[in-house]
């Protein structure tokens, strides 16, 4: 069932910044996809060295997608690196946060420069990218943190202060 709610008199164009690694993707993508189904312009933010790695394990035209669904990429400030596997965590959350929001800014400002698609009206974040916050407020357009933890995760966070109170955590000993 197509959505035909429009934004400004325009299609709502959402960009959906997910954290680069698998279990951050694919929730996101999935949401994207729902956003899409029901009528939403979509931009799809991964990192280069995510893209590239979509690419290269799809095909070269896996990500062209549909004129309303789109998928750009930004530099995530790690040195460059042909390998083929998940990226050191710790460096890549330091990194994200201290290199995307320019690359980030300047991508919505080539969004919003086109005329063939309408202008961003709200960014998707996720959790670990809160860069993205900085960048829809300066923009001025809706923000929304998509937090992609699991349900087993989900219920240890709500169920952490069990474990405190029972001395369970922190650990003591070594």
């Amino acid at each position: 069932m197509e959505s035909h709610s429009f934004y400004n008199g325009q299609k709502p164009h959402v960009v959906c910044v997910p954290y680069p690694a698998q279990g951050h993707i694919n929730p996101m993508l999935k949401l994207a996809k729902l956003l899409h189904a029901r009528g939403f312009h979509i931009t799809f933010v991964n990192t280069i060295y995510n893209h590239n790695r979509l690419l290269r394990s799809c095909g070269p035209n896996a990500l062209d997608g549909i004129p309303s669904f789109r998928f750009e990429s930004i530099p995530d400030g790690l040195p460059e690196t042909h390998v083929d596997a998940m990226q050191d965590t710790t460096a890549l959350c330091q990194s994200t946060m201290k290199n995307c929001l320019a690359p980030l800014k300047e991508l919505l400002r080539r969004i919003n420069a086109r005329d063939d698609i309408p202008p961003v009206s709200c960014i998707v974040y996720d959790d670990c990218m809160s860069f993205a916050l900085d960048a829809a407020e300066e923009l001025g357009v809706l923000r929304l943190l998509f937090w992609t933890t699991s349900a087993c995760g989900f219920m240890a966070y709500i169920h952490f202060y069990l474990f405190i109170e029972k001395g369970l955590c922190p650990v003591k000993g070594g």
